[in-house]
């Protein structure tokens, strides 16, 4: 059975086009020499593969406007790729991350480049100023193929109010997690702990997983603003149940699904709705083995054990998969209600539901 995901050939079609671009680009900047191959080699090593899920949502509320496939659209589309990429380029900087989907971080393998040739100064330095540099030719690139799409112009001017509201929305987004890591929180209610977990989803994840993809495309086609409104809140719970998910696959995912090591956010201290229902459902002795462990970048396998073993006892996992639950059903229920989706978009988009809560990387 066809994955969703492959319907019209999107996932090879965006690929494609990725790696078009990246040609493109680097003859661009043939003319500076081949220093810079190092910025396109991990550009190019972390745009191979993935779901595409932006990609797919983007297409799919393009065609749920009853507008029909086009490389155009494709190209579009391949933009909300090279966007994510810019973000986890960043993400791992600021998270101070090892890997990315089972290979170094931009950051580190730059770093092991300074490394490797002997070259001056701190390797660590260097790394991560050339892995901005990365994710912001990203983001000047994700601009190029908006505005290079070939779409109507129009079009495109309806999409592009959505477009910039999920490109300053993210940046925030993941200013909110920077803050909400850093503020005190082992004193908040349970209640307010939850809530800021909430918002850091809302606007570091959620909208620009699902949200604004599936509306940048939905209003570049034209579709009416009572269907607008609900695959908005489609898209707001599907990426709300998204971000559930990873964080489970974050404690306690596969490595070799997740491309990360085994309870890495618990290394990198996340603060995440799945360890604020923790610390709500365990005792002292729980509470205290987080507190010391939580965001331990040295930490030993047997204590990520032990801390999965404290936040499943809590009744936490429960609380998450029951949430990621009622999300998903909220998103299949707005879905059903936009009435003017077309017919032949409408089954797709029910079946990324799934795709997007499944309980694997």
């Amino acid at each position: 059975m066809t994955s969703p995901l492959d319907e019209m050939d999107l996932r090879a079609r965006v690929q494609a086009c990725i790696d078009q671009e990246l040609r493109t680009q680097a003859t661009v900047l043939d003319e500076l020499g081949p220093d810079v191959t190092d910025l396109l080699d991990r550009i190019g090593s972390l745009l191979v593969g993935g779901k595409r899920l932006r990609a797919a949502f983007l297409y799919w509320g393009h065609r749920a406007a009853g507008r029909p496939d086009s490389d155009a659209l494709v190209r579009l589309a391949t933009a909300m790729e090279f966007f994510q990429a810019a973000a986890l380029i960043h993400d791992d900087v600021m998270d101070d991350s090892d890997t990315r989907r089972g290979m170094p971080a931009a950051h580190r393998a730059l770093a092991a480049v300074h490394t490797e040739r002997g070259w001056g100064g701190d390797d660590e330095r260097f790394g991560v100023a050339g892995a901005i540099l990365a994710g912001n030719l990203c983001l000047t690139w994700t601009d190029e193929l908006v505005a290079t799409s070939g779409l109507p112009v129009d079009d495109l001017a309806r999409g592009r109010e959505v477009f910039d509201r999920m490109r300053t929305q993210l940046m925030a987004g993941q200013f909110l997690d920077v803050v909400d890591s850093v503020r005190p929180w082992d004193d908040l209610p349970s209640a307010e702990r939850i809530e800021r977990a909430q918002r850091v989803i809302r606007y570091k994840s959620a909208k620009y997983t699902v949200e604004h993809p599936l509306l940048i495309g939905a209003t570049a086609g034209g579709l009416p603003d009572s269907d607008l409104a609900h695959l908005s809140s489609y898209g707001l719970d599907l990426g709300h149940a998204f971000q559930l998910r990873d964080d489970l696959l974050g404690v306690f995912g596969d490595p070799e699904s997740t491309g990360k090591p085994a309870g890495d956010d618990l290394r990198e201290g996340k603060r995440t709705v799945l360890i604020a229902h923790t610390l709500s459902g365990t005792d002292d002795a729980g509470r205290q083995l987080l507190r010391t462990h939580l965001g331990d970048p040295d930490l030993a396998p047997a204590t990520v054990d032990d801390l999965r073993d404290v936040i499943t006892a809590s009744g936490a996992v429960d609380a998450v998969e029951d949430e990621i639950s009622t999300l998903a059903s909220h998103a299949r229920a707005s879905l059903e209600a936009a009435t003017g989706i077309a017919p032949d978009a409408r089954p797709v988009l029910d079946a990324l539901v799934e795709i997007s809560t499944a309980r694997t990387a």
